[in-house]
């Protein structure tokens, strides 16, 4: 295959000719690559980072690790790779997992396709020849026939909607922009804005080092021990047995990851019985609680058993009765914001260094030079560590100046909230493919299984076309509006648009107020998928220019 980095074809001074552009080099980027290139097709990797890794690249906090354990957080697509590479711990950190996506990229000779420190601006469809014109920030210009956004779902983080920042005198941090080097915080007086995920993994290692930590939480979050351990080589070859029947379970599941189907309500079982299934499933894994009942996500009562269960862990891990309390998460039914996985987090707050703030009772009002402002008191401070999550799903993308036929804006498309066909593909934008994207499995399953499914329906969708001699491939507004009613009619059967959730979009200010992902499972998605491919792709249009 010709080198297209090294021996580009210009149809321009600056113009490089591709038959394939990927904006992002994370697992899935890297993925696309490789079933792209097994296609023939001449493909870049655009990515805006100095290094290959996406997610894993960004995020490097203290305490930064995957939710999903690592023998399920892997690539499957090489019977091999999953042979060879061996996992040290159960839940894998940051420094690990960036770890095996090199291995990944030098085993299958991906790094030459991949442009790092290169961000994408704008992406524009041409009617008249049916290929896109994608230019960088820095002026370079591309013309592609595919253009795949592979630019993941939490990758554009957001600050705090509060004024002041800029002239806080002290340090900043952003755990979505976390310093290369080790951030040494011995002694010093620091606060945490934020207790989401990020948030809840890293505030018991600042603790630890800190003299004095001040944690503001606006909203308390549902999260379980992650019960992390080093792996056994006994137990990483036993999976390794059986991991071809146990990859074809996770892709068959609603989640991602293989557990127990329910066959019960919560209801109908006695309390005692109920208490026993929660406490089997205490710390498993993440979503052992959600799936130990039939009705745990589509009926309130129900749901409140598990949300009770964890408050009573709660309640008997913190010490003071009130900050137990206030720990207590009221506001959203359990799972409906992605329950946490967490490493000692609630006893964190037994120690003598760390306050908790509960900004539901005093709101913030402004970073001031010398700390935090509620309208309570001042809290004075030397760090500053804003775990404030992201503008998820469609931040990224709408980041970029993306334009389909007749120059439609996607982000005018998206104004009322996303539509999409299958969250991979929308109407009026010829060719462009949306890895996990809204309307998708995405977030709300085992990120891994979703992005091979997609990257794998991608690829074999763009080699049907070629083998009709066709170029463009375009859903139709009929298979979109279809499907987009479908993805809101199966969340509004659930209990998961009654939190204010990133999931929802209700982080970030304006934002539309709509369930971005589809919660009818894995399995089902990939079956739909599978069955359009079977019939022909009935939805899709297939053309050339």
């Amino acid at each position: 295959m010709t080198d297209t980095l090294a021996q580009p074809t210009t149809t321009e001074a600056a113009t490089t000719r591709v038959d394939a552009l990927v904006v992002g080099a994370g697992l899935a980027g890297l993925y696309m690559l490789h079933r792209f290139r097994g296609l023939g097709l001449d493909t870049v990797v655009l990515e805006a980072g100095d290094d290959i890794g996406g997610t894993w690249f960004w995020n490097r906090y203290p305490g930064a690790r995957c939710d999903v354990e690592s023998m399920e957080y892997s690539y499957s697509f090489s019977p091999e790779l999953e042979q060879e590479w061996d996992w040290t711990e159960k839940y894998p950190t940051q420094p690990e997992i960036l770890r095996y996506v090199h291995h990944v990229a030098d085993r299958f000779g991906l790094r030459d396709g991949v442009r790092l420190g290169t961000r994408v601006a704008a992406a524009h469809w041409r009617d008249a020849d049916g290929r896109w014109t994608v230019t960088t920030e820095a002026g370079e210009v591309y013309d592609t026939e595919q253009l795949v956004m592979a630019t993941g779902c939490l990758s554009t983080s957001k600050l705090p909607e509060i004024p002041g920042v800029e002239g806080f005198a002290g340090r900043t941090f952003h755990t979505a922009h976390w310093p290369h080097e080790p951030v040494d915080f011995t002694g010093r007086r620091v606060a945490v804005i934020g207790t989401g995920s990020s948030g809840i993994q890293a505030i018991p290692l600042i603790a630890e080092e800190a003299g004095d930590l001040t944690v503001f939480q606006r909203t308390a979050n549902f999260s379980m021990p992650a019960n992390n351990a080093p792996l056994s080589d006994e137990a990483q070859a036993e999976r390794k047995r059986g991991y071809r029947a146990h990859r074809q379970a996770a892709r068959e599941s609603g989640f991602g990851i293989p557990v127990p189907e329910a066959t019960s309500s919560a209801l109908e079982v006695t309390p005692e019985e109920r208490r026993a299934q929660y406490e089997s499933v205490w710390g498993r894994n993440l979503v052992g609680m959600l799936t130990s009942y039939t009705d745990s996500i589509v009926d309130a009562d129900a749901n409140e058993t598990a949300a009770e269960f964890v408050r009573e862990k709660i309640r008997e891990i913190v010490d003071d009765p009130e900050t137990a309390e206030t720990l207590c998460p009221r506001d959203h039914p359990f799972g409906t914001k992605r329950p946490c996985l967490d490493s000692g987090y609630y006893a964190t707050f037994n120690r003598e260094n760390v306050h908790l703030v509960d900004l539901r009772r005093t709101p913030l009002v402004e970073i001031t030079e010398r700390g935090v402002r509620t309208t309570d008191a001042e809290y004075a401070v030397d760090d500053l560590v804003f775990a404030t999550g992201f503008d998820a799903m469609t931040g990224t993308l709408a980041a970029i100046d993306v334009r389909g036929r007749a120059g439609v804006r996607l982000v005018d498309k998206w104004a009322d909230g996303p539509v999409t066909h299958l969250g991979l593909q929308v109407a009026g934008f010829p060719n462009l493919y949306t890895i996990t994207g809204p309307g998708s499995p995405s977030v709300l399953s085992n990120m891994m299984v979703s992005i091979e499914q997609h990257v794998d329906f991608v690829a074999d969708t763009v080699a049907h076309a070629h083998t009709r001699g066709d170029t463009v491939v375009e859903s139709t507004e009929e298979a979109e509006r279809a499907w987009t009613d479908h993805v809101r009619e199966v969340g509004e059967y659930t209990l998961y648009p009654r939190a204010d959730s990133w999931y929802m979009g209700s982080n970030v200010p304006g934002k539309p107020r709509v369930f971005m992902a589809y919660i009818g499972g894995v399995g089902n998605y990939r079956q739909h998928c599978d069955q359009l491919a079977a019939n022909g792709y009935p939805g899709f249009v297939f053309s050339s220019v």
